[in-house]
């Protein structure tokens, strides 16, 4: 990957041997490696077993996990928050682990769209819910850098599953949930 960096900076019309571009191959290569990290972790060894037997029926929300992704089109980031609900039927996870799931499905290169289902589906096959609520809000450097250049855009996806699609009570509550400060 070092070299196809130092091939990359030598084609906008860098000089790679200057002082400060000398170890960038090296470190730019290390760093989108950290970046996609993704790719190297699966479900079971991210949960870890902290999947908890539980009486609970309510709902268990976890809002404002940040995330860090790249645009699979352009390799820029994206940068946001994820907000999850799920509504347990026996099981719950430990808390931690939904940020580890964010994380995971984030550290790979992306589109927002895609990222919310994985988290989704990722939640409901681990405890099994009654139902998975997931928004990402986010910011696109792709969108902000280039092309348009919009500097306060913000798209935000949904994927709601079970309970959370079927009645509108329990997505709004949900929702009315998220968006308190």
């Amino acid at each position: 990957m070092e070299e196809y960096f130092s091939k990359i900076i030598s084609a906008i019309g860098e000089d790679v041997t200057r002082e400060g571009l000398i170890d960038t191959p090296k470190r730019a290569a290390k760093a989108f490696k950290f970046l996609n990290n993704g790719y190297e972790k699966n479900l079971e060894d991210v949960l870890n077993g902290a999947i908890f037997q539980a009486d609970t029926e309510d709902m268990v929300i976890v809002k404002n996990i940040e995330l860090y992704s790249l645009c699979e089109h352009h390799l820029l980031p994206f940068i946001g928050k994820c907000h999850i609900a799920y509504l347990p039927q026996g099981k719950v996870l430990g808390l931690s682990k939904l940020a580890r799931i964010v994380d995971m499905y984030a550290r790979r290169l992306q589109i927002q769209e895609k990222l919310t289902k994985q988290i989704a589906d990722a939640v409901q096959l681990s405890v099994n819910a009654r139902g998975v609520a997931v928004v990402i809000e986010a910011k696109h450097l792709c969108m902000m850098m280039r092309g348009v250049e919009k500097q306060n855009s913000v798209m935000t996806t949904s994927v709601m599953t079970g309970i959370f699609r079927k009645e509108i009570s329990t997505r709004s509550e949900f929702l009315s949930l998220i968006n308190r400060q």
